[in-house]
């Protein structure tokens, strides 16, 4: 999971071109807003493949819930431990799976986030650049644009519950 997010370096540097000729404007309520929701829309992304991860170890039937592979993990790297543990090749495959699915997220989230930000139906580089570097130059619009995701976070979870009570009733 640390992996995941450490992602958002990649964007701090991003966010540093064209910095001071950006950080005079001001930035209005609809580009803080469009910020906020890529920055909502990649967490939840996030979300999902994390829980997507821990799917593939909960229900995948040679882990036995999670303890199985809570094993293999401790023993992994270490002959002995993996041979003391009886790991089998199937089990080495199936964390295996796991292993290359985890690596791979950092990658797969930094290409989701890119693809909102360069889309200027969506954000648009210039105006992450714009909010970026203004949020980062003024504590007041980076305490209105936490404000902002964490009002958008609460909607958005407000509405998940809303549609799935309606779902089995």
């Amino acid at each position: 999971m640390k992996k995941v997010l450490l992602f958002g370096a990649f964007f701090a540097c991003i966010g540093m071109t064209g910095f001071a000729q950006e950080a005079a404007e001001e930035v209005t309520n609809e580009e803080l807003t469009k910020f906020a929701n890529v920055e909502v829309m990649t967490s939840e992304y996030v979300d999902s493949k994390t829980e997507e991860l821990r799917a593939m170890i909960l229900e995948n039937e040679i882990f036995k819930g999670g303890a199985r592979y809570n094993e293999i993990k401790a023993a992994w790297g270490d002959e002995a431990k993996m041979t003391e543990a009886e790991v089998t090749e199937e089990e080495k495959a199936a964390y295996q799976a796991v292993q290359d699915f985890q690596n791979s997220l950092q990658d797969v989230v930094k290409e989701y986030k890119t693809e909102l930000i360069m889309n200027d139906s969506i954000l648009g580089a210039s105006t992450y650049n714009k909010v970026n570097g203004a949020q980062k130059s003024d504590p007041a619009v980076k305490e209105k644009l936490d404000a902002l995701i964490s009002e958008l976070k609460a909607k958005n979870e407000a509405e998940e519950e809303d549609g799935s009570e309606g779902d089995g009733k």
